[in-house]
């Protein structure tokens, strides 16, 4: 095959279906940002990414560079590279048509329903996307399985496109998993721990991990269980340092010099995927309902520290992220945080300062789907800064570790609370100290009461 001057981006909205189109996610930032440092890396390649939804390929293309995402370091490198040789398009027949290597990078969410329900990959997009390229590609290309994907999904791949494949087209398939962080997504990509390359014949290069097909996929569940599994313990050790007067901090600072441990503890979250038995997949969901017990149990000492009842309170709460320097907000502590707050009957006030109000109220909706959206809405409130979330609150929890939420008016915010006054720091961000010596009642996750 000849070298590859033209590169297609499948992004995460369905290539087949123009009303599906799939919610922002990780993958779907992480992908984007994948394909614009090759663009910027380069210069002699041109990249094209297609999507189905106008207004998000208009984001994109507009001329202030008002990118529907939000990820350090990324307008730089649209900015470098949009128009010279990376290029945003709905067009998806003349992109694969055009292109010589194809990345799949559609969305592959859990299963809401059917068999799996709950912890399976719905791959029926990555089918979708595998049936368009086989139906409109005349010549050969080189098809990249981007997406996370359950082992040998690229082996249901190569069947589709053998089997629909236009006479003398050849498809060779390959896996290429990202290991990336969102807030650091652009220096990972320029600094990556490692690049794996996964095919069917897999020849060794300096400094690239190449291996089979089936080891690829496999690598990257693998990393995110491993990791889920990681937090889980630092998760379970901060509640038992709650109940003894240890600090969470110092702990996890002291267990991370040990060499076969080390220093970080990252807030990842995993999606279940099919694993290999019962037994096995039944030792990863305990992994996972370790993490969602750390929420509940947050919220439930919201509620006691309150007093036992938080009906009829108003609740700040500060960040609806996963993280900070993201806007993406799957698997975000404060879906769950805010659902068992109006259950129990509170108002909230929100404020984030990347994520949109309608992706908030789609994640309430999700998170809640037997209440209507008009319901929710009487009891949230989406507010325009902090300090505007702060006010007339009983409490303010920290949801997300925003750099600005260090830097608040403290004071300020204190003198426009009811008393007493409340904060929850669920992400051991700010100096509790500081805060009590304001006036405020400061508890902190991880740490006991007894500290105060």
């Amino acid at each position: 095959m000849a070298p590859v001057k033209y590169v297609l981006f499948f992004s995460s909205s369905l290539p087949t279906l123009t009303d599906a189109i799939v919610p922002h996610s990780r993958c779907w930032l992480r992908w984007w940002s994948h394909l614009r440092v090759i663009a910027l890396k380069c210069p002699h390649i041109t990249v094209t990414i297609v999507d189905l939804n106008q207004a998000r390929v208009d984001a994109w293309n507009s001329p202030d560079f008002k990118l529907p995402i939000y990820e350090p370091g990324l307008e730089e490198v649209v900015r470098k590279a949009r128009g010279r040789n990376l290029f945003f398009s709905t067009d998806v027949d003349k992109g694969i048509e055009e292109a010589d290597l194809i990345f799949v990078s559609v969305n592959t969410p859990t299963k809401k329903s059917g068999v799996g329900a709950g912890f399976a990959a719905d791959l029926n997009y990555v089918e979708l996307a595998t049936r368009r390229i086989a139906n409109v590609a005349t010549s050969s290309k080189i098809v990249v399985e981007k997406s996370t994907v359950p082992c040998r999904t690229a082996e249901s791949m190569r069947t589709i496109l053998e089997a629909n494949s236009k006479p003398g087209c050849h498809f060779d398939i390959l896996s290429n998993p990202e290991f990336l962080a969102e807030g650091t997504a652009i220096t990972d990509l320029f600094n990556p721990d490692r690049v794996l390359i996964g095919s069917l014949k897999h020849p060794r290069e300096e400094r690239i991990l190449t291996v089979g097909l089936w080891s690829s996929e496999l690598s990257k569940l693998a990393a995110n269980a491993m990791l889920a599994q990681r937090i889980s313990s630092i998760n379970a050790l901060s509640a038992i340092c709650e109940a003894t007067g240890a600090n969470i901090d110092e702990v996890a600072h002291a267990i991370g010099f040990d060499s076969r441990i080390g220093p970080k503890f990252s807030r990842l979250a995993l999606a279940l995927r099919e694993l290999a038995s019962p037994e096995v997949a039944a030792y990863w969901r305990q992994v996972v309902e370790m993490n969602e017990h750390q929420k509940r149990r947050f919220s439930k000492r919201v509620v006691d520290t309150l007093f036992n009842t938080i009906t009829g309170k108003r609740i700040a709460v500060l960040g609806f992220a996963f993280k900070a320097d993201t806007g993406d907000t799957r698997e975000s502590a404060a879906i769950t945080l805010i659902r068992d707050f109006l259950s129990e009957r509170a108002f909230v006030n929100i404020y984030d300062p990347q994520v949109s109000k309608d992706q908030i109220w789609a994640d309430l909706s999700e998170a809640s789907p037997n209440i209507p959206l008009e319901t929710i809405q009487k009891q949230v409130s989406i507010s325009a800064s902090a300090l505007e979330a702060c006010k007339n609150a009983e409490a303010v929890v920290i949801a997300t570790e925003w750099k600005e939420f260090k830097e608040i008016n403290w004071e300020e915010v204190y003198a426009n609370m009811n008393k007493p006054a409340f904060v929850f720091d669920g992400r051991l961000l700010v100096d509790a100290a500081k805060l009590r010596s304001i006036g405020f009642k400061v508890t902190t996750i991880g740490r006991s009461d007894l500290d105060a």
